[in-house]
């Protein structure tokens, strides 16, 4: 087993992070609000692995690049840096070798929040 079940990625403008990473993945999220917390729900499948989560906007929610590193595991890392420049985004550490593990990269989200990408393989176009 995992020993992750669900995140939430701090927001400070909740239309302004949904349109971000709608943008550089593709996601379509349903918001609700939960406790006083607005949320916006990254697409969930049960019988899939891995995890799901929410971009959340609240008191206690503040982004940043010092908290916790969520990584999201993508097919082309290149692909995704580019997206996420596109968006407004800032690459913060380029596709990097890790062993056995694949390969890694972060961006920066346009809410100052780090967040890793991981691929099994390197992307097509390395560097570019």
């Amino acid at each position: 087993m995992n020993p992750a079940s669900y995140f939430e990625i701090p927001v400070d403008d909740l239309d302004r992070a949904i349109g971000f990473y709608a943008a550089v993945f593709g996601y379509e999220f349903e918001r609700a609000s939960i406790d006083g917390n607005d949320m916006a729900f990254f697409p969930y499948a049960q019988e899939r692995h891995g995890a799901s989560g929410a971009l959340a906007r609240g008191d206690s929610y503040l982004p940043g690049k010092s908290g916790v590193r969520i990584y999201f595991d993508v097919d082309d890392i290149q692909a995704i840096l580019k997206k996420a420049v596109d968006a407004g985004g800032a690459v913060l550490y380029p596709e990097t070798a890790v062993g056995a593990f694949g390969f890694v990269a972060e961006i920066e989200d346009l809410e100052g929040n780090c967040i890793g990408l991981h691929a099994v393989s390197r992307s097509s176009a390395p560097g570019g």
